[in-house]
């Protein structure tokens, strides 16, 4: 009797093969495959469908100008599990992509909830949003987390407008787990505020609700952290000047570890300006040390597609077609980068690149 390789299934005559034989064939099998690797015959990667259909379940208002959607599977069953501080990437109608926080219950496989305000001067994603119905059929990708919620015996959870998307699910998880934890949700208006009936439910004595009207003015990093249990960790999601007075203070205070997700650009740190060839537009941009490439591109090519703007999502991907390349992203490979750049937040590390737009 002999194997797939002509070689006798057992040395000694038995039916299954002894260990020694299996060896044998594995380090033949290794062989063969290294040979075929060498010679370029590798197998062909099944391609992986990576979208999830979903249809929009309920629309609701949750503040001004803020909707939330109740998104179920378009075919049924569950949908992908997550943990508090995942998003998902949201592809409209319009083919727009945009990246909202999941600020529903993880225990609840059959529904996604995410909350978008209305910005008027903003790309036309979030009135596209606001303008959905139920039945209207929509394309995710994810869930993935790029704000991880890690376990702690103390919390300070700081939100800002919109910023307590994130932040809600987190709290519950805290409070699920008989942590010691505090609240802080800020404003323009109480009426702008996102989740109040939610959050009013939540324990009070834990709960601080600070509207900008209602004080005059907005709180500072100080303020906000005055309401830290001692040496809590911190969570923060909110508008870049809400984040920075709480960087600007951390070190004031009783607190641990920060961890915070900006709902807006970052601003551009230790940039030089360079120049940027779109190859297939035949356009030449300046972008200068203080923007991103892709504000600069979109400037003049406004359907260029983009999500995040931190450089974790992968949207904004180009091809670079000659240029050395400063990479300031969280996605891309060592191969990916030897040909690829994201725009929202790499740079040209010798003055000029050269992108296949």
């Amino acid at each position: 009797m002999t194997g797939k390789l002509g070689l006798p299934a057992d040395l000694y005559g038995r039916r299954r093969a002894d260990r020694s034989m299996r060896v044998l064939r594995a380090l033949i099998g290794g062989t063969e495959w290294i040979r075929n690797y060498r010679a370029g015959r590798r197998h062909p990667v099944t391609p992986v469908d990576r979208d999830l259909a979903v249809l929009v379940d309920e629309v609701r208002e949750v503040a001004a100008d803020v909707v939330a959607l109740r998104l179920r599977a378009a075919g049924g069953g569950p949908l992908p599990a997550w943990q508090p501080g995942a998003h998902v990437d949201v592809l409209l109608p319009s083919g727009r992509m945009r990246q909202y926080s999941l600020c529903g219950d993880p225990a609840d496989r059959g529904h996604y909830r995410i909350a978008v305000r209305r910005l008027a001067d903003g790309g036309g994603g979030s009135r596209e949003v606001h303008g959905l119905r139920p039945g209207d059929r929509l394309t995710l990708r994810g869930p993935r987390n790029a704000f991880p919620f890690a376990t702690a015996e103390r919390y300070l959870f700081l939100a800002g407008g919109i910023g307590i998307t994130p932040i809600l699910p987190m709290v519950r998880a805290a409070a699920a787990r008989g942590a010691d934890w505090r609240l802080v949700h800020t404003g323009r208006t109480r009426e702008s505020m996102p989740f109040a009936a939610e959050l009013a439910r939540l324990d009070p004595q834990r709960v601080w609700i600070r509207p900008d009207t209602e004080y005059g003015i907005p709180a500072s990093g100080a303020e906000l952290l005055e309401h830290a249990p001692s040496g809590a960790s911190v969570y923060c999601c909110g508008p870049v000047p809400m984040i920075t007075g709480v960087r600007i203070d951390l070190p004031g205070a009783d607190v641990g570890a920060l961890h915070f997700e900006r709902f807006s650009e970052p601003p551009v740190t230790g940039g030089a300006a360079f120049g940027v060839q779109l190859a297939r537009s035949g356009i030449d941009l300046q972008v200068p040390a203080d923007r991103s490439a892709l504000s600069v591109i979109r400037e003049r090519l406004p359907q260029v597609a983009y999500s995040c703007r931190q450089g974790f999502c992968g949207t904004c991907r180009v091809r670079v077609l000659s240029g050395e390349v400063e990479h300031r992203d969280h996605v891309l490979t060592d191969e990916e980068r030897e040909q690829e750049m994201m725009i929202c937040v790499s740079r040209s590390a010798g003055g000029r690149v050269r992108l296949d737009l």
